[in-house]
């Protein structure tokens, strides 16, 4: 198969050319040459792509999936990084559901105020300490640093 022009790997990708040309800056793809002022690309790119987008939805940086390339751009997977980042998404799932319980409750709670309700006010200590989501944030020393 012939090389394909930068438009071509963006359409046939769905990856915009601007994010093409951000990827090889970061080094996660690298054009073969040039057709007038049009970068090419193996095709094999195309592959790649989809291994980046991949990454990118199981939640891996750029600087993450970088490393999940050997130097001749063949994959080269950590095993224990994919262990780690699925530890990772059960912790926020775990959070996230949690999240949508207090909400669902929230929504059809039979109390008169939310503030009368004793689950509401679990919800609220929950959320107070960091619990429910984004650690807190307190003033030390007239530097904020995260708590949690």
């Amino acid at each position: 198969m012939r090389d394909l022009d930068i438009t071509e790997v963006a359409q046939r990708s769905g990856v915009p050319a601007s994010t093409l040309r951000f990827y090889e800056e970061k080094g996660l793809v690298a054009s073969v040459g040039r057709r007038g002022l049009r970068r090419l690309f193996d095709p094999r790119v195309l592959e790649r792509l989809a291994l980046i987008a991949l990454g990118r939805a199981a939640g891996f940086s750029l600087d993450e999936i970088a490393l999940m390339f050997a130097p001749d751009g063949r994959p080269r997977i950590d095993r224990l990084m994919l262990a780690a980042k699925a530890e990772e998404l059960d912790r926020t799932i775990r959070k996230l559901s949690a999240m949508r319980d207090s909400l669902r409750h929230a929504a059809a709670c039979p109390a008169p105020s939310h503030m009368e309700c004793p689950t509401f006010r679990r919800i609220l200590r929950a959320a107070a300490s960091g619990a429910l989501g984004a650690p807190r944030k307190r003033a030390v020393a007239g530097r904020n640093r995260t708590v949690g």
